[in-house]
């Protein structure tokens, strides 16, 4: 009894010092003062981020990104957990997870590196496409190690039934394989789609001039000084991505 006390009292401090610092953004995102000091309830920094310019800008920039990054990482990293469930290799596999512990600032870095060398050839810029084939890059780990985890409880022998009926190894694959696999493809796609949307280290590094998102606009508002709209605009983010990661974990739970 006493040990399970102990361990409650641990998971209500560590669910505190997650989540009571969201709690008071939010609360203080509603307050007519630009301070911390409650002086009433307002909507007022709500409207002034609706009406900022540059805020609506990086958002569409953001979302724009998200949602490119997110349709070919998917593709892509479905695509390759099948084939490495089909033919295997522990080492491919392995350095498929490098770009989730490289830290994000070597990684910009690395990417930056590669871009500023192709570029000399391509005559290209720094921009949007650059920020979404970085997204894509490290996006592409998330999603395989999702889908993985349902391919091992496949039965392979579904597959290898429909091909014994006449099915080629694709019709067998989009008739069989990938209906078992959707729920753990759109729960990858949410963590994708989430990972890209909230990045800011990578981008801020291959970004262009014209491709700011929604993180850096923000991240230079707070340089330059502290304005009640931030916490209003975090408080809508913290809120779409936590309804996002609820959709992730029930259906990766149904797959």
């Amino acid at each position: 009894m006493r040990n399970g006390r102990l361990l409650s009292l641990y998971a209500v401090v560590a669910y505190s010092l997650l989540h009571v610092p969201l709690v008071v953004l939010s609360v203080f995102s509603f307050n007519a003062s630009r301070t911390t000091r409650w002086e009433g309830f307002t909507l007022d920094w709500y409207r002034a981020a609706f009406q900022d310019s540059q805020l609506l800008e990086g958002t569409a920039n953001s979302l724009w990104i998200a949602v490119a990054a997110t349709v070919l990482s998917t593709v892509i990293g479905t695509l390759c957990s099948y084939g490495l469930w089909k033919r295997g290799s522990g080492w491919i596999s392995g350095s498929l997870y490098l770009s989730m512990v490289t830290p994000e600032v070597v990684m910009g870095v690395a990417l930056l590196a590669l871009f500023q060398w192709m570029f000399r050839f391509l005559h290209l810029q720094l921009g949007m496409h650059t920020v979404i084939l970085a997204h894509v890059m490290f996006s592409i780990a998330y999603v395989v190690t999702v889908v993985s985890a349902r391919l091992r409880t496949f039965d392979a022998t579904l597959e290898e039934a429909a091909m014994d009926l006449g099915a080629t190894e694709w019709q067998a694959f989009l008739r069989v394989t990938l209906p078992q696999l959707w729920p753990a493809i759109v729960s990858a796609g949410l963590l994708a789609f989430i990972t890209s949307f909230d990045d800011y280290v990578i981008t801020s590094l291959v970004a262009g001039v014209d491709s700011e998102t929604l993180p850096m606009v923000i991240y230079a508002m707070a340089r330059k000084g502290f304005s009640p709209a931030i916490n209003a605009v975090s408080t809508l983010i913290v809120m779409s991505l936590g309804f996002l990661i609820l959709i992730s974990d029930r259906l990766e739970r149904r797959s």
